[in-house]
């Protein structure tokens, strides 16, 4: 049996390779990937807007969402959720980074970790789930999904 020995990078060397990896901008969304993101931060400007029109204007009727909390599924039609939502109430805030877009035709899914603002503080966070439709040249949001927790880590 033969042992293979690889030799030790230097820490200088290491410690710059990292400095120039992690100083790399983050890719830009390209076209497809920003008019899918279109209506999900619509659906979020809606929100915070507590506008229930703004919020179903963004996705396609008789979609649902399922909210996960304490392992139990939480479901509810959009127009449940935007009814829920549009009524006066503390300001609320959504806000998505880092999302994984995929798109093949006219189906569309966006994976993104997300922090849930209520009067300027976090409330909860997770990841977002949404599939997206694209309907008479418009991307529609078809359903979503999200995990929800309180230990956000300090975001």
């Amino acid at each position: 049996m033969r042992i293979f020995r690889f030799p030790l990078v230097p820490p200088r060397v290491a410690g710059a390779v990292a400095a120039v990896l992690f100083a790399m901008p983050m890719r830009a969304a390209t076209v497809p990937e920003q008019d899918v993101l279109s209506p999900i931060t619509a659906f979020f400007a809606g929100m915070a807007k507590r506008d229930a029109q703004a919020i179903t204007a963004q996705t396609l009727p008789g979609g649902a969402m399922v909210l996960m909390r304490d392992g139990k599924p939480a479901k509810m039609t959009f127009e449940e959720f935007a009814t829920r939502v549009g009524k006066p109430g503390k300001p609320i805030e959504e806000r998505i980074h880092d999302p994984l877009i995929r798109i093949d035709n006219d189906l569309a899914v966006v994976w993104a970790p997300f922090v849930f603002l209520a009067d300027g503080k976090v409330d909860h966070c997770g990841t977002d789930l949404f599939n997206l439709v694209r309907v008479d040249d418009k991307w529609l949001i078809a359903s979503i999904a999200d995990t929800g927790k309180k230990d956000c880590g300090g975001q």
